[in-house]
């Protein structure tokens, strides 16, 4: 069993775990990250808006708020280390109504308390200024200079792959089914070989309530998936706007949001409906069409524009508003549960504080952190730098929409975290993301991924031809 003894266990790889994995990794741990999925980044990850938050609409004082605060920050220190985007672009909070505007001197008072002071209140006049193209019925909002746009998957992708670099070793289709805890280690029954670790931490997002009944023998929390559905436009839409314009928050959502994406594109959402069903978010016509209009209202020009895509995510949201963070120090385990909108730009905070936690109950004891940690650099696929099409070699374009090259699939499927699925080739390529949404480039990728991908994009051909 030697081989299948760790340090840390990590359940869950979406943002969260993947931040996780690296911090545990970089502190000297032996790490194991477990994922139930195909893929990776294929629960909660996998859909959201793509922004980097100040966290200045967190609740002060909250777990949120500071884990907000040290992982913007910690983004912000090592994005162009791994080479990952970041297009600064600053938000605009916009309040339409009497009573969203009564909310702003609130609002701009928690972005004071949460050390986010550079916002900047601006009446109706001086908002047009910074954007010409808002609607009609604007009275007054404030400037967020800090908000920005990101990659949301090459981020988690990268801190996987600098977690490997130091030794991680990241298990798909390995779901944790139960485990027992000896008083030194921990057991984990994964419907394969047995895990054994000494730290065990529940990154499992929308089932983190299960896997703690399944290791604890009680919920800390109860998850209720809270989906949410987006309406992305083509890339012409993109300069209709250069801010990411933000509503008024409410005391459940952050609402509909307008921004552009650092792929080119620009998106319109999300919504924020609760439902019982954690695997699956179902696209509804009439949801989009209302979006899409809420979008024209926030800004007409988008009327000019055809959408080219719709998505639906799901957030672990709980009956607490916080974050659930659990700590039994006592059988070394820690649960990072009810992350909702805001993990992407908190995970690396919520990765610091883990590792100060166990650190803290001694259990990095023995552990030696790397004298000159690695930086693995991943590809860009944003429009803000040079892409792989525009350099020599890469062997074709497959993905004319998108831009995305032969050499670039064939990298992106190979490796110990090369994709295992079309979902997962999508997140490190945005092959067939575009305006065709892969009408033209299927065949051809259903050939480059032949025996690679499950399920496979297309069936073998027969002898004759025929299918």
């Amino acid at each position: 069993m030697a081989e299948d003894r760790f340090d840390a266990a990590v359940i869950g790889a979406g943002v969260v775990g993947a931040a996780a994995a690296r911090a545990l990794a970089l502190a000297g741990a032996r790490v194991v990250v477990l994922e139930k999925a195909a893929d990776i980044l294929d629960g909660a990850s996998k859909a959201n808006s793509a922004i980097l938050h100040t966290g200045f609409d967190a609740p002060p004082g909250s777990i949120e708020s500071a884990c907000l605060a040290e992982g913007y920050a910690e983004y912000r220190r090592i994005h162009a280390r791994l080479g990952l985007p970041l297009l600064e672009s600053g938000a605009l909070v916009l309040a339409w109504t009497e009573e969203e505007e009564a909310r702003l001197p609130a609002l701009i008072e928690q972005a004071q308390l949460n050390g986010v002071s550079d916002v900047e209140p601006l009446g109706a006049a001086a908002l047009r200024a910074c954007e010409p193209g808002l609607g009609p019925g604007l009275r007054a909002g404030f400037r967020v200079p800090g908000e920005h746009l990101v990659d949301p998957w090459s981020a988690p992708l990268a801190y996987l792959h600098q977690a490997a670099a130091h030794g991680a070793v990241i298990r798909r289709a390995c779901e944790v089914q139960g485990g027992t805890w000896d008083g030194a280690l921990w057991r984990l029954e994964t419907g394969g070989d047995p895990v054994q670790a000494r730290v065990v931490v529940n990154a499992a997002g929308l089932w983190g309530d299960v896997v703690d009944e399944r290791l604890l023998g009680r919920r800390r929390f109860a998850i209720r998936p809270r989906k949410g559905q987006f309406v992305v436009y083509d890339k012409t839409a993109f300069g209709l706007t250069r801010h990411i314009l933000l509503p008024v928050p409410s005391a459940t959502t952050k609402g509909v949001v307008v921004c552009r994406t650092v792929w080119g594109n620009l998106l319109v959402g999300p919504t924020a409906e609760d439902q019982d069903d954690r695997t699956t978010a179902v696209l509804d016509p009439a949801v989009l069409e209302a979006l899409r209009r809420r979008g024209e209202a926030i800004l007409p020009a988008l009327s000019g524009h055809e959408p080219t895509a719709a998505y639906a995510g799901l957030r672990p949201a709980t009956e607490d508003k916080d974050y659930r963070i659990g700590h039994d120090p006592d059988r070394a385990y820690v649960t990072l549960g009810g992350i909702r909108s805001t993990g992407l730009s908190a995970a690396l905070g919520l990765a610091a504080r883990l590792v100060r936690m166990l650190e803290g109950q001694g259990a990095t004891q023995g552990w030696i952190p790397p004298a000159d940690p690695v930086w693995p650099v991943l590809p860009n696929l944003a429009e803000t730098a040079p892409r792989d099409w525009q350099r020599p070699g890469h062997g074709g374009i497959v993905c004319h929409c998108e831009m995305v090259t032969r050499r670039e699939i064939l990298a992106a499927l190979e490796g110990s975290l090369g994709a295992r699925t079309l979902g997962g080739l999508k997140r490190r390529t945005r092959v067939t993301m575009g305006r065709c949404q892969g009408f033209y480039c299927t065949p051809a990728l259903a050939r480059l991924t032949a025996g690679r991908l499950d399920p496979p994009l297309a069936e073998p051909l027969e002898a004759d031809g025929a299918r």
